[in-house]
C-alpha cells in the first residue's frame, strides 16, 4: 500500500470506443466473481457474450479501503468512483502493469482478451 498510485489506462472496447482513465483496478470478467467469492463483476453474464470491465477510478487508498469490502456483497459497484463497461472485446494498455488471470501473471499490458458467445458448452445438474 506505500507505493498505492493510480495509474493512466487506456481501454479500447469493441470497434474502437476508446477511455482514457485514471484508475486504481481494471477488472475483465466474463463471471461474476474470482479470488474466494469476490464479486468483482457482479452482473457479469456468463451467456450473453460479452465482459463486464470493472474500473476503480483514482481514489485515495482511505476510499479504497472503505469500498474494498464492499466486493464480497457485489455493491461496491454501487460507489461513484467505480464504473462498469461492457464489450465483446476489449484491449487494455498501461505503462508498466503486468496483467493477471486466476491470479498468474500474463504478461506486460497491452493485452487483449475477446468473449465468444457459445464458445464453451458447461452442462451442470
Amino acid at each position: 500500500m506505500a507505493a498505492f498510485r493510480p495509474l493512466r489506462y487506456r481501454i479500447t472496447l469493441d470497434e474502437g470506443r476508446v477511455h482514457e482513465v485514471e484508475a486504481t483496478l481494471v477488472a475483465v470478467g466474463n463471471g461474476s466473481s474470482y479470488g474466494g467469492g469476490m464479486r468483482i463483476c457482479p452482473g457479469a453474464d456468463l451467456t450473453d457474450g460479452l465482459f463486464d470491465i470493472t474500473v476503480v477510478g483514482d481514489c485515495s487508498r482511505t476510499t479504497l479501503l472503505r469500498v474494498f469490502p464492499r466486493v464480497y456483497r457485489g455493491t461496491h459497484v454501487d460507489h461513484p468512483k467505480v464504473t462498469v463497461l461492457k464489450a465483446a472485446k476489449v484491449e487494455i494498455t498501461a505503462e508498466g502493469v503486468t496483467g493477471y488471470a486466476d491470479g498468474e501473471p500474463l504478461g506486460p499490458l497491452p493485452l487483449s482478451a475477446r468473449c465468444v458467445r457459445g464458445a464453451v458448452p458447461v452442462v451442470g445438474p
